[in-house]
């Protein structure tokens, strides 16, 4: 399998929500060079994907650093709140019960 070539500056947009359903916030980060720091903008409305205003937010966000190449989530990730602000690091968001084990410090750890 051949390996592209990233093209930067990069964008990636990605999706949370309480569920898998119901998209609540988007983040879109921007990497301007390899090793670089990620540029993070976020938004957050109970209708995010069909508001027009939020979605012509996010395309100036990414003309203004004329991004070369996108990656986007399919579907969301992960719930809505952030871990260590929201709740602490390493437990379930106790506001999303959807997500519980599936996201954060305890994905993918073994249980006993």
């Amino acid at each position: 399998m051949s390996q592209r070539k990233v093209k930067y500056p990069i964008a990636t947009i990605a999706l949370y929500g309480p569920n898998d359903k119901i998209t609540t916030k988007v983040v879109v980060g921007i990497i301007k060079e390899e090793d670089g720091e990620p540029i993070l903008k976020r938004w957050v409305s109970g209708r995010i994907l069909s508001d027009d205003r939020i979605k012509k937010q996010i395309h100036e966000f990414l003309l203004e650093y004329n991004v070369k190449q996108l990656v986007i989530t399919e579907g969301n990730i992960g719930c809505c709140h952030e871990e260590g602000k929201d709740f602490p690091v390493g437990e379930d968001c106790p506001f999303c019960p959807f997500w519980k084990g599936k996201q954060g410090s305890k994905r993918g750890k073994i249980q006993k």
